[in-house]
């Protein structure tokens, strides 16, 4: 079963990464209240796709804990009937987490399918946990952090109903995000330590302090960036979707640290390279830590100057979290390497 565990992991790490491009699809297209209730959507496991499904009519049978909207507010089934010729409010609970009562059916189904992608998730997360047993004899820190990933995944879960009940409440979507970052990390250091390293790698004195370094710059980049997007969506609400040019007028300072960090961590990485390079340290995947940055740097830029095109938002955040991952990976292969003496 060990065999089987790597597998899985490797299977729930993509997972993440569609998780996180769909969430930032999500805030890309506003669908973050398309369902205004949760686990269900208007009530339903399958979300409707046309308003009709959502307004009360005469002899119509009702489940329990559907949703209908009524005078821009959201009605709640409190039992199970048929409805009879006039509506009775008795039969009604109106929905008291929130006033948000917009039904827009592409929104509904973008925030169905991001919800259905954390489903997803879960199924090869839990198949990880199982087989994460057979290894505990032989490494027991395997075990225990996917007991610990299983507990954070289950807090997103707890924080996406927060983050609906509170109307997307700008400091929820943060964390809910930096959690992502987590199982994401977690994931990379299962798979790292269940691994057979096929790269012959050297040890350079000050290279893991450099990669940890990069690693936190990156990590709190993302959290920067996260922020000056909350920045943008209330610029949308004040000044539309179409206003694209003026969504980043007048920022906050965040926005230039954001703007700004990013020569360090350029500068920085080119540095890292030319150790590995100079010294020959092997590390192959830094070649992918520059092509990322560089995407990264194109994507931001593209943002800022040619005002959002199409999808630039979940391209650039999918691409920090890809920089994220892999420079971590190097933390760990750098590690890994300074314990097995070979040294320069």
């Amino acid at each position: 079963m060990q065999k089987y565990f790597r597998k899985t992991a490797e299977i729930s790490l993509v997972f993440v990464y569609i998780v996180i491009a769909a969430g930032a699809i999500v805030r890309m297209t506003g669908s973050g209240m398309g369902c205004p209730d949760w686990p269900k959507c208007f009530g339903y496991y399958i979300p409707p796709t046309d308003v009709t499904e959502l307004e009360w009519s005469a002899s119509r049978e009702f489940k329990e804990g559907q949703v209908i909207i009524v005078d821009e507010t959201l009605q709640v089934a409190n039992k199970d009937f048929t409805t009879s010729s006039t509506y009775n409010q008795k039969n009604w609970n109106p929905y008291t987490k929130h006033e948000y009562s917009i039904f827009n059916p592409v929104h509904t189904w973008i925030e169905y399918i991001n919800r259905l992608a954390t489903v997803l998730l879960g199924i090869p997360m839990l198949l990880m946990l199982i087989f994460s047993f057979w290894w505990y004899k032989k490494d027991k820190i395997v075990t225990v952090i996917s007991i610990l990933t299983i507990v954070v995944l289950g807090l997103q879960a707890v924080l996406g109903k927060l983050v609906v009940d509170t109307n997307l409440k700008p400091t929820m979507i943060s964390v809910h995000m930096i959690l992502a970052l987590a199982i994401l990390l977690m994931l990379l250091f299962l798979i790292h330590r269940t691994g057979n390293q096929s790269e012959s790698l050297k040890h350079q004195k000050k290279l893991i302090t450099l990669l940890v370094i990069a690693s936190v710059i990156t990590f709190i980049q993302i959290v920067m960036g996260i922020q000056v997007r909350q920045f943008i969506d209330l610029r949308i609400d004040l000044l539309g979707e179409q206003a694209k040019n003026l969504w980043l007028q007048d920022p906050t300072v965040k926005f230039y640290i954001h703007r700004s960090f990013s020569i360090v961590v350029v500068l920085l990485n080119f540095y890292i390279a030319y150790l590995i390079y100079k010294f020959s340290l092997g590390y192959s995947k830094i070649n992918w830590v520059l092509l990322l940055i560089l995407a990264s740097v194109v994507s931001g830029m593209a943002m800022n100057y040619l005002s959002f095109p199409f999808a630039s938002q979940p391209v650039h955040l999918v691409l920090a979290s890809l920089l994220l991952g892999v420079q971590f990976y190097l933390v760990l292969q750098a590690i890994k390497s300074k314990r097995s003496h070979k040294t320069l």
